[in-house]
């Protein structure tokens, strides 16, 4: 985000690394290197600036996890951006520990290829996932995503506009046009998290009816 979205103008204070250095309570450390973005209610931990950094975070992430509920606990929506799955030092536990895991794809026959050994996984029962469905870029191109299921044996959530120019908002920080706000990526965005809060209440509500028989 650093270098995209904020196009380099913010610098670098703490992130990842800082928290798992820290010798304090970690939520305290997480509230302390949490940054505010402006005009918003969010806030960002910032990741790694080096590759090398990664194996420095695998005895974080499990106490992290654990902050991390607290948080939803407390009525605040976390969302984690695991990066590529299955590198060194991926953040396993807060996937384990997620209402819900997202695996973002687009549809093209190769995309297709790297991720359905991730769905052969939760299909064996063989991840801690919750509850892992897809979010498809660019549907239909080529393929839709009732073949995508069937591929990859995932099921999908929700899809996002394949619209390169607002995703350089985002991406690179790139100055919003005129019909951003009412672009094809914003409303699928806004749809989106419509069908991830709809999904994870009818999955707590499954939880709560199945603990009660």
């Amino acid at each position: 985000m650093l270098a995209g979205y904020f196009r380099g103008t913010r610098e670098y204070r703490a992130g990842l690394i800082e928290l798992a250095l820290t010798s304090n309570d970690l939520a305290e450390a997480l509230a302390d290197v949490a940054e505010p973005i402006a005009d918003t209610q969010v806030s960002f931990v910032a990741g790694t600036r080096s590759h090398t950094q990664a194996a420095a975070l695998r005895d974080l992430w499990e106490p992290l996890s654990g902050v991390l509920t607290e948080l939803e606990s407390a009525g605040q929506d976390v969302i984690v951006d695991a990066g590529r799955l299955g590198l060194m030092g991926a953040p396993t536990p807060l996937l384990d520990r997620a209402d819900m895991t997202l695996v973002v794809t687009r549809t093209s026959l190769p995309a297709l290829a790297a991720v359905r050994s991730w769905g052969d996984l939760v299909a064996r029962s063989l991840s801690g996932w919750a509850d892992a469905r897809l979010l498809l870029v660019g549907e239909g191109d080529p393929y839709r995503s009732r073949e995508v299921t069937a591929a990859v044996k995932l099921p999908v959530l929700a899809s996002l506009a394949d619209d390169p120019e607002s995703a350089a908002v985002f991406h690179r920080g790139a100055a919003p046009t005129t019909k951003f706000d009412t672009g094809p990526l914003v409303r699928s965005l806004n749809a989106t998290v419509a069908a991830i809060h709809a999904a994870i209440r009818a999955h707590r509500l499954d939880l709560v009816e199945g603990a009660a028989r």
